[in-house]
């Protein structure tokens, strides 16, 4: 079967997007390799350079390829990141890390992890937080907690939590990133929170301008939102925290008992 392009422009760009997608697909060309130029699709397919520029257009917009300036189209490196539903939040693997669940889950994946807050303040709750929350949605009643996180120096995901303010206050959750050996949730439990129960509500998105700034997203990527509620021993919910990750970089790992 011929790989030659259909006549106009239109038609030939997405066919041409379509069989190097394929050849994506199919590990013909593998992550970090070279797409043919502009002058060799146009040849091949026989049509304009404007034509197979655009192929390659549609193929960027989509996350597939990346432009180096001066060097080339290559094939987006995707090495996902598994995201530990489970696991992530339990106290043995807190104890066994003394870091935060990123922290343990980039390392166990033979990668690097970095995070770095960004802002800390007390403010007046989304009402959809004061709601998880049980917290007034008119008043300062929560701290909010704004971080970004790395993995092997590229920027993977946006959290921001909120925990009440009758739970942070007079406590380093309100005023400091240095939270010490087992970070955010060793200090819930300090304060007599022992996480023990999650809600976690997962939707997908396109990013905002400053998402895209912020994950250095290629243009058509999409974001997964994680809605995330901690309950502690009592069933009392005492943080939520939104999670923003680029949905390209990002992969959801969890296993739980089905209701009888």
């Amino acid at each position: 079967m011929s790989d030659r392009a259909p006549q106009g422009p239109e038609t030939a760009s997405r066919k041409i997007a379509a069989i190097l997608r394929a050849a994506i697909d199919r590990g013909d060309l593998q992550p970090g390799d070279k797409l043919p130029s502009e002058r060799e699709l146009a040849a091949t397919h026989e049509v304009a350079r404007n034509t197979a520029r655009e192929a390659v257009r549609q193929l960027a917009e989509t996350g597939l390829v990346v432009a180096e300036h001066g060097r080339g189209v290559f094939v987006r490196t995707k090495p996902r990141l598994m995201r530990f539903g489970q696991r992530r939040y339990s106290k043995k693997l807190r104890d066994e890390t003394g870091v935060s669940p990123f922290h343990a889950e980039v390392i166990a994946q033979e990668r690097t992890p970095n995070a770095y807050m960004t802002s800390i303040d007390q403010v007046v709750p989304p009402p959809e937080i004061a709601e998880r929350l049980g917290v007034s949605d008119d008043t300062p009643s929560v701290v909010c907690r704004e971080n970004w996180y790395f993995a092997d120096a590229e920027p993977m995901q946006r959290g921001v939590t909120y925990i009440p303010w009758d739970i942070a206050k007079d406590s380093v959750l309100g005023r400091s990133d240095d939270l010490g050996p087992g970070d955010l949730y060793a200090r819930l439990e300090d304060k007599g929170h022992l996480i023990t129960y999650t809600r976690e509500e997962v939707t997908a998105r396109m990013p905002t301008p400053e998402e895209v700034a912020g994950l250095h997203l290629p243009d058509g990527v999409p974001v997964l939102v994680v809605l995330h509620t901690g309950l502690d021993q009592d069933r009392r919910p005492f943080e939520v925290t939104e999670f923003v990750m680029r949905a390209d970089y990002t992969g959801l790992d969890y296993t739980m008992k089905v209701d009888e």
